[in-house]
């Protein structure tokens, strides 16, 4: 009995002597977080519509392979954990982009979609690698101009997701108003009302949890001084704005969007991010990702953010 004794005290003493390294090397392990990789990307079109291929017009024709070929081919370089998009269809175009990126090699098995407002047809979009813990997203909000209402037409995409057990990100998403003239209403008038509308969305989320990793992607259709993105960024030196992530190519331009028919280039996707995530942006390895056939896929180039997701 007492060899045995002894041989549990020593074995107590060896436990206890052991315990406080595993604990550390435990500690480390949560601590060490791999860097991940925030892609937003306006797909074009990739949806059902009226196209003109070689010169005939085809009904509810989908994004020609010819199209999707090349964004799938940036995509596997991009890598993407989280794939934020917009003009995309309803959700078989959605699982569509799924099953393709799934073979690639790019498995983003959680999605939210937000379906426009009635008479559109394109949509946001998100495809991640990290499950999705809570969804906020509205697709009901609607403003007026005059005695007229109208709707955001493609709503407001809004999504925390768990990256690790201590690090969580709230996504949102967003495409405003064109630049297209509208029968309805002046477009830049629209835009702006949209914009406004987003931004109290943004503020109830900073009311309810201040502090947040907020991260706001989108097709803004507008240039960084005009008013709607002023208005989505908040009053400058409050805790509540968004700063623009300027963000550029590999030649140093920041150019997002090009219109063929005037051949204008212009600066119309951004990346917005709180106070909270600034330091977890890897500004070095954040870009605009450009390659050669960039225009077979798209008529806007894809924003990449790398984050390191240790709250800083």
């Amino acid at each position: 009995m007492a060899i045995r004794a002894l041989r549990i005290a020593v074995l107590h003493a060896l436990a206890a002597a052991i315990a406080p390294h595993g604990a550390i090397a435990q500690s480390k392990s949560t601590k060490t977080t791999e860097p991940i990789t925030v892609v937003f990307y306006n797909l074009k079109n990739y949806l059902s519509m009226d196209r003109r291929v070689d010169g005939e017009v085809i009904e509810n024709g989908s994004k020609p392979e010819e199209e999707i070929a090349p964004l799938i081919e940036a995509l596997k370089v991009m890598q993407p954990d989280i794939l934020g998009v917009c003009e995309i269809g309803d959700i078989t175009h959605l699982d569509d982009l799924q099953a393709r990126l799934k073979a690639a090699g790019i498995e983003l098995p959680e999605t939210e979609l937000v379906t426009a407002a009635s008479g559109f047809n394109r949509n946001l979009a998100l495809l991640s690698r990290f499950p999705i813990i809570a969804r906020n997203s509205r697709d009901d909000y609607t403003y007026k101009i005059g005695d007229l209402k109208l709707p955001f037409q493609r709503g407001v995409l809004d999504v925390t997701l768990r990256i690790n057990p201590q690090y969580h990100l709230r996504y949102v998403g967003l495409h405003l108003k064109s630049k297209r003239e509208t029968p309805e209403a002046d477009q830049a008038l629209m835009r702006l009302n949209e914009a406004r509308l987003a931004r109290e969305h943004i503020d109830n989320i900073f009311e309810k949890e201040p502090g947040t990793n907020l991260l706001v992607t989108g097709d803004f259709n507008d240039l960084r001084i005009e008013p709607p993105v002023k208005a989505l960024q908040g009053r400058f030196g409050r805790d509540d704005y968004l700063t623009s992530l300027m963000l550029d190519d590999q030649y140093g331009f920041r150019w997002t969007h090009h219109w063929s028919f005037a051949d204008s280039y212009s600066r119309f996707d951004y990346m917005l991010y709180s106070k909270g995530i600034s330091k977890e942006i890897d500004r070095n390895k954040s870009h605009i990702y450009h390659w050669d056939g960039w225009d077979k896929a798209s008529d806007h180039r894809p924003l990449v953010v790398n984050l390191l997701p240790v709250d800083g």
